[in-house]
């Protein structure tokens, strides 16, 4: 079953990851090109999950990790779950919702 992509939600007084990701980082114009891709793969993803079971995790977060990865050369995933833990703008970028956790 394909998970479901949940939209950042407003946290901290009214404030969204959107407002601590700096406007010159260039992940700000690389995401609506990648979110402008994924949208067009989306009826390719539904066909290939069924309907029932448990949820997985969103197509489009482990196409946009990959991505991350490579920017940012990033030699595994456990390194990689590593720099999610602190990098705001990795979580902006993948649309999750809440900040890192200490």
């Amino acid at each position: 079953m394909r998970g479901e992509s949940e939209r950042q939600a407003t946290m901290m007084l009214g404030l969204t990851l959107e407002g601590f990701v700096p406007m010159d980082r260039p992940l700000r114009r690389i995401n609506p090109l990648a979110d402008s891709a994924l949208q067009r793969m989306s009826p390719l993803f539904d066909e290939l999950y069924a309907d029932n079971g448990w949820p997985s995790i969103p197509p489009e977060h482990l196409l946009k990790s990959s991505l991350l990865i490579a920017f940012f050369t990033i030699r595994s995933e456990r390194q990689f779950c590593e720099q999610l833990r602190y990098d705001v703008s990795f979580k902006w970028f993948l649309d999750l919702n809440s900040l890192p956790h200490t």
